[in-house]
């Protein structure tokens, strides 16, 4: 029996394995020429900035042999195979003697930093830098690396893989086979001593249906599993709207998908001749939700506030969107003139909103405006579930105006799994303990199956304020709450933009994009020309990068009658005094500056106040020189990724506050500190002098940053989270219905 056991535990074992090491030996190669490379290009940039200085003093020696003497000691390093050394005009000032001889001058001058060329049947790094030499021209210094040690360290990478999964196999088969051994055992012995009494055959008759129900439950969860396994392997690189549908259809196994925000993606507006406009909101939400609830196909509930909303819907107060590509249902939910002033203009904005972006407005908290508040989030847990199809769709909350909605849909429908992402940032716990209302907001969030932020330190706040206020216990390290006898998740997804934009296609190329702002706005074509595109919000910075313009113009008369700054203000939430005087305020700002710096037909400041289409806030991005986003306080803040992903020409320069989530992830931005006026004139300087060849490095770096970490990718990875708690709910069920049934047997065993 012993050896019967071997061959049907041991054998399989070790196929699989060595199946396993076979498959997998390549991804090792792969991954370890990709981590090499990676240490070559790092070692290459840390080498020349150790030579730089060496390199440009020597050029200049006018005894030649100091240099080449230097450049034969460097190259004594084991990798270090060559280095060239050119003049601007890619003239040969000198090169070591182990320096390949088709590598001269004129084609260093123009090799891509990083690139790999064969040359005699050898492999090798070549990377470019241009070295400063104060006054005179600038240096091209070429590197050169062999990479044949790494195919020495892949052999000896991969003998030690196959030496560890043998000593593995070795190991496994003796615990399989001797744990098999004993249960086997166990088992004969119980079941001889079932045979003896009489009730036996009367449990064995209906054993065989009830086990294969079990076996078929246990095979679904376990492919659920390998398919989790294996979507996250394929999907992590490039993650596409396909990818997403099929993440959904394999993982989810395509829910009912729901989307529930305040702000809607659409909004039909009454034209002053009486036509119906379409136009699409300045809202970071939309630009990203949008996308994925496009792949999704899914159905969006917002609240309608558009003029001819009414006029636009079915008798179901639904829509197919996009205007003429419809993939997506809008479902509009009607509120009165006092909900949405106390639910959005009071409780939403005058008090969160102030409470967690920390600009200095005092957060303001009504009892009437929280009944409001109250009362709206009813009405659209209401809506949900008139509209849900299923007992368990999927529903996805956006942001802070329905914070109440996973408690209140989680009354009605027990088996949702439900996603709440908060747009904003999440203040520490003792800043949101000023809100009268906390217990009841935290209490209603953690309702949610996963509760989503931009950045981890987001997360560690909520985490703090929930272990501050509610009764709970909390897995810190794994980021779980549990209370109630529920359990939510808490995790980071930075948000972000589809790659590329949806918006992008129709945009001409970017000399056309600034020829025609130019014309438009009567700006010369030799203009340095700068751009902040806003929500006309107190959080965005609009005075302060005002002031930060007065600052350099004052100090940089050569900016004088050639900076321009294009201001794109939408307005927002005027109803509120805090920013109607913003906006007042800001009008006088840009007033006086014009008023103090203008010259003939030249001003610095052009303030475009009013909502701008996604269309024409490309253009702008594409035609100026910056973009300056120095919000005060933003959760990720996409006008950043936008202007990233308009650029393909890889000209401009991204000025960045630190005090956005998007600083966490282009750390190639210029990043500023907004509340010092100086340092974010000082960058805006260093944006007019930096060079094309800067410029474009830090783009494609950024570019390839958002390419990579787009919009899907964001929803991908909270969807396989949805899909892993919705997993768990099902192994749960499954348990909680087989364990009565199965207790006794279970003792048995």
């Amino acid at each position: 029996m012993l050896r019967q056991l071997l061959w049907k535990f041991a054998l399989p074992i070790l196929a699989i394995l060595a199946l396993a090491t076979y498959v997998a030996a390549p991804y090792v190669d792969r991954l370890l020429t990709n981590w090499f490379r990676t240490d070559i290009e790092l070692r290459s940039r840390a080498l020349f900035n150790s030579m730089e200085y060496a390199l440009v003093s020597l050029a200049r020696d006018p005894n030649p042999t100091n240099l080449s003497q230097y450049l034969e000691r460097q190259t004594a390093d084991e990798r270090l195979h060559a280095i060239i050394v050119c003049d601007s005009a890619a003239n040969l000032i000198s090169r070591s003697a182990s320096a390949p001889a088709s590598i001269d001058c004129k084609p260093a001058a123009t090799l891509a930093r990083g690139q790999t060329l064969n040359l005699d049947g050898k492999s090798f790094h070549v990377a470019r830098f241009v070295a400063a030499a104060g006054s005179a021209a600038p240096l091209n210094i070429v590197l050169v690396h062999d990479l044949s040690f790494i195919d020495r360290r892949q052999v000896s990478a991969r003998d030690y893989l196959i030496a560890v999964v043998f000593l593995i196999s070795v190991v496994v088969v003796l615990i399989v086979v001797g744990i098999a051994w004993l249960i086997l055992k166990s088992w004969i012995r119980g079941l001889i001593g079932d045979i003896r009494r009489k009730s036996f055959l009367d449990e064995l008759a209906g054993a065989p249906g009830s086990q294969r129900e079990v076996l078929s439950q246990v095979r679904t969860a376990l492919r659920e599993l390998e398919s989790s396994q294996r979507l996250e392997i394929d999907y992590r690189e490039n993650w596409t709207p396909e990818a997403l549908q099929h993440l959904v259809k394999e993982r989810l196994e395509s829910p009912e998908m729901m989307v529930v925000s305040n702000r809607e993606p659409y909004v039909h507006n009454r034209a002053a001749d009486g036509s119906i406009e379409v136009s699409y909101p300045a809202s970071g939400m939309v630009t990203a939700v949008e996308p994925v609830i496009r792949a999704c196909a899914g159905l969006w509930l917002a609240h309608g506030s558009g003029s001819a909303d009414r006029d636009s819907v079915d008798r179901d107060d639904r829509l197919k969107v996009p205007p003429g590509d419809p993939s997506y249902t809008l479902q509009r939910i009607w509120l009165t003139e006092e909900e949405e002033q106390g639910y959005y203009y009071g409780f939403a904005n005058e008090g969160l909103w102030s409470l967690c972006h920390l600009a200095h407005v005092r957060p303001i908290f009504r009892d009437s405006d929280w009944a409001q508040y109250q009362q709206v989030n009813e009405k659209f847990a209401d809506a949900i579930v008139r509209a849900a199809r299923s007992r368990n769709p999927v529903i996805l909350i956006q942001d802070f105006h329905l914070a109440l909605l996973p408690k209140l849909i989680r009354q009605r429908l027990p088996e949702a799994t439900i996603a709440l992402f908060w747009h904003i940032p999440w203040p520490s716990a003792e800043s949101f303990g000023i809100c009268p209302q906390r217990n009841e907001l935290l209490g209603a969030m953690i309702a949610a199956d996963i509760v989503g932020f931009h950045t981890r330190y987001h997360c560690q706040n909520f985490l703090a304020t929930v272990d501050r206020y509610v009764e709970s216990n909390i897995d810190h390290e794994q980021q779980r709450i549990r209370a109630g006898g529920h359990a939510c998740q808490v995790a980071s997804y930075p948000i972000s933009i589809a790659w590329p934009p949806t918006w992008l296609g129709d945009v001409a190329a970017a000399a056309s994009c600034r020829a025609a702002v130019c014309e438009r706005l009567h700006i010369p074509r030799d203009a340095f020309i700068g751009a902040g595109v806003e929500r006309w919000d107190f959080t965005k910075g609009v005075l302060e990068r005002f002031e930060a313009i007065e600052y350099l113009l004052e100090r940089t008369p050569g900016l004088i009658g050639k900076l321009v700054f294009i201001q794109i203000a939408a307005p927002t939430r005027s109803r509120l005094a805090a920013y109607a005087r913003l906006q007042e305020e800001t009008r006088a700002a840009a007033s006086r500056i014009n008023e103090r710096f203008r010259q003939d037909r030249w001003s610095p400041i052009v303030l475009l106040d009013r909502h701008h289409e996604p269309r024409e806030v490309f253009e702008y991005l594409r035609a100026c020189d910056f973009c300056l986003v120095n919000s005060l306080h933003d959760g990720m803040n996409l006008v950043a990724k936008e202007f990233v992903a308009a650029r393909e020409d890889e000209r401009g320069v991204l000025i960045l506050s630190a005090f956005a989530g998007a600083s966490r992830e282009l750390v190639e931005a210029l990043i500023v500190n907004p509340y010092d006026i100086a340092g974010t004139a000082e960058a805006i300087r260093q944006a007019w002098k930096m060079s094309a060849e800067e410029q474009r490095e830090r783009l494609r770096l950024m570019r390839r940053t958002v390419k990579e970490n787009n919009v899907y990718r964001w929803a991908g990875h909270m969807l396989n989270d949805v899909a892993r708690v919705r997993q768990r709910q099902r192994i749960a069920a499954m348990r909680e219905a087989v364990e009565p049934r199965y207790s006794s047997f279970m003792d048995f065993l």
